[in-house]
């Protein structure tokens, strides 16, 4: 399952959609800019034309074995 699949996931179960989100952050396990705009694409593509401030970030390694890339989101909802 993607990350984007799993954000949208996410955040539904806290009563958001991406439309919610007003920054996120991208971290990919790789220091090859191409792995890091391929990550990218695949964010961008799910958030469609909802443009949020975003910092995209490449580290050496990620909290769980075999993971490639994490996405950290901020969404603001009122109640």
């Amino acid at each position: 399952m993607s990350s984007a699949v799993q954000l949208i996931r996410a955040a539904s179960l806290a009563g958001a959609t991406l439309t919610d989100v007003i920054s996120t952050r991208v971290l990919v396990a790789s220091s090859a800019q191409a792995d890091l705009v391929t990550a990218w694409d695949v964010v961008h593509a799910a958030f469609g034309s909802h443009d949020v401030p975003s910092t995209l970030l490449g580290v050496t390694v990620l909290g769980y074995d075999h993971q490639l890339v994490e996405i950290e989101a901020i969404a603001a909802v009122t109640s």
